[in-house]
Order: C-alpha cells, then sequence, then structure tokens
C-alpha cells in the first residue's frame, strides 16, 4: 500500500479544512463503517443519544486546553462533510472504546534513543483492522503519523524531538485532552525533552498512556494516570503495556494474558537492542520491530490488537520511516519534514 501523506499548511481552520478535503472519502466511509467501526467492536452498538452529549463534552474540554486544534478539528469538519461531533468523534475514538469493555490484548513496543542522531521506533498494535486509515500529515514544523481523521497520534519535529507512546491502563477514562492530540500539541509547541514532559503535566488529559520521548540531549518516558505523570529519564527508554513506575503498578488494570505478552515483547525488545549494532540504520530497527513477539500478527477477529505498522522518527533528520500493516511483509516508505 502506499501512505497518503496531507501537506497541512496555513492558520488552525486551514490545515483541518485541508485535511478533511483531502481525506473526505476515506473518513466518510470509515465512519460510515460502524460510526468508525466502534459498533463491530464493543460488545453491543454505541447508544447515539447517550454519545452525542458526551462528545459535546469531550469538545468542551479540547477547546478549553487547546483553542487551536479545536478550530483545527471545525476545518477537519467542513473539509471532509462531516459534522462537528463526527470530527471530534474522530479524535477521541481510542476513548469511546474504554479499556473495561474492550479488554487489550496488546498495543505497541516503543523505544528510543538520545543522542546527536536520536531515535524513535515502535509498532503500532490497534484493534479495528485500521491499515487502510493510516496516513501522515506535514504542518511545516512537524511530521505525524495520523488513523483516521486524527490531528496527531505520534511524529517528530523540527526542533529534534520525537514523541511515541503505549497504552496503558488504569484510573478513571473520561471527557479531557486525548492523548494523540496531546502529542500533536506538545510537537507544536516544544522543541526538548524537558519542555514536553512540562506540557504534558499541564494537560487535562482524557486516558492513560505512556508518552516515550527523545532529543539530542535527554530520552525518557512519563506514564500518565489520574491526572498524574511521572518521568523517568533514561538514554534508551524501552516500554510496552504495563505500568514500570512501582507506585502506577499497583493500579494497572490490564489483564493477565495481555500483562504477560507486554512483559515478554519488553524482554523481547531489550534483549534484542542489546544485540543492535552501534549506529545502525533505520532498516535494522525495522526488522527488529518486525519480529515476533515484537510484532503482534492478527487472527482475523477485528476486536483484537494486532501490528498495523511500524515506525523509526530520526528527529534530527526530520525523517519518518514506516512500515505500514505487517512490518515483516511491507517495504518502508520514508516522508521528510523539510
Amino acid at each position: 500500500m502506499t501512505i497518503p501523506a496531507v501537506a497541512l499548511t496555513g492558520g488552525p481552520y486551514e490545515r483541518g479544512l485541508r485535511h478533511g478535503r483531502a481525506r473526505a472519502g476515506a473518513l466518510r466511509d470509515f465512519l460510515d463503517d460502524g460510526l468508525a467501526r466502534l459498533d463491530r467492536i464493543l460488545p453491543r452498538p454505541v447508544d447515539r443519544d447517550e454519545l452525542d452529549p458526551l462528545l459535546d463534552r469531550y469538545a468542551a474540554a479540547i477547546t478549553e486546553a487547546l483553542p487551536e486544534l479545536a478550530e483545527e478539528i471545525r476545518g477537519l469538519a467542513d473539509g471532509a462533510g462531516l459534522t462537528h461531533r463526527e470530527a471530534v468523534l474522530l479524535q477521541v475514538r481510542r476513548e469511546l472504546l474504554g479499556y473495561s469493555r474492550v479488554p487489550a490484548m496488546g498495543d505497541c513496543t516503543t523505544y528510543a534513543m538520545a543522542g546527536p542522531e536520536p531515535l524513535l521506533a515502535q509498532t503500532i498494535d490497534l484493534n479495528g483492522d485500521l491499515d487502510d486509515q493510516i496516513a501522515v500529515l506535514g504542518t511545516g514544523r512537524s511530521l505525524l503519523l495520523s488513523f483516521g481523521g486524527q490531528l496527531g497520534y505520534l511524529g517528530l519535529n523540527g526542533g529534534g524531538l520525537a514523541v511515541g507512546l503505549n497504552l496503558v491502563l488504569g484510573g478513571q477514562w473520561g471527557p479531557g485532552v486525548p492523548p494523540y492530540l496531546a502529542i500533536r500539541h506538545v510537537l507544536d509547541t516544544c522543541d526538548n525533552v524537558g519542555d514536553a514532559v512540562k506540557q504534558l503535566e499541564s494537560l487535562p488529559l482524557a486516558s492513560s498512556r505512556c508518552f516515550v520521548v527523545c532529543d539530542r540531549d535527554r530520552a525518557g518516558f512519563a506514564e500518565a494516570l489520574g491526572g498524574r505523570l511521572r518521568f523517568r529519564e533514561t538514554a534508551r527508554p524501552v516500554h510496552t503495556n504495563h505500568f514500570l513506575d512501582p507506585e502506577f503498578a499497583a493500579h494497572d488494570e490490564l489483564n493477565v494474558f495481555a500483562r504477560n505478552s507486554s512483559v515478554r515483547r519488553l524482554d523481547a525488545c531489550r534483549a534484542a537492542l542489546a544485540d543492535l549494532p552501534a549506529g545502525a540504520g533505520p532498516e535494522a530497527h525495522l526488522d527488529l520491530l518486525a519480529r515476533a513477539p515484537i510484532t503482534v500478527p492478527g487472527d482475523g477477529d477485528i476486536r483484537r490488537e494486532r501490528t498495523v505498522a511500524a515506525v523509526v522518527a530520526l528527529p534530527e533528520r526530520g525523517e519518518l520511516h514506516v512500515r505500514p500493516g505487517d512490518p515483516s511483509r511491507s517495504s518502508t516508505e520514508v516522508f521528510t519534514l523539510r
């Protein structure tokens, strides 16, 4: 497959408008497919009467915390011919799935390296068969991977910062800033790890997540749970889907099967990194991500997570290397910031 790339220029509304126009057909088809496939994943279809006021609460929280991105969401809706609520739904889709009604079985392996050539690498494990919804967004300042109309997911910026993420489960989820929008905001406004962590601490996040960050000087991961953020700095952070902070680990809601997968992937990734030659290029890192058990294969069940992409971000070069779908079977596409 060829990943579509969308250049977002102009002010916030104009950026959204361009995004919406470029992806209009795909986004309309996605929403028409069981409400962005929510109805195909959840135990029962979404109650539309309950959904509208909930989306309004998310929209209000995003507008208060990130008004420019709220305006970009409005542009996305107008450009794609969607209602405002539909455009908001695309941003908060993972929060609507929750974690009590849809038990997670795996969701991303991520690592990063600080240094003259900082690097962030990760698999993206999602349910919903989202390979067909992948896109790359370029804002001039930031280069981001996106799924299904999201304004951000993971990426890098011209300041030399890269941000990835892992799903971790705990605390109460509800109206706030979805972590994907938080990453977009961080890449739009921060040039280094320290500022990125401060921004993440300041945002009312809608759900638990781990953010993996790196620049030339620093790398680490920040786990978010229940309005708190814990940052651990290390030159080569590796994270999967269970909390590593001892206090947060006591509140981990990951089921035992998913935890076993998470621990297995964490150990495998650490071992593979230890064997990787110094100075290995992006293809070597993508090959690492393509190995079992780091890559999670599909079993034909749309409700289960599987690897839908693998990514290597090189912020000093302004390059995003992406293998869509199963990375052991796909070719790499390279996107550049400049």
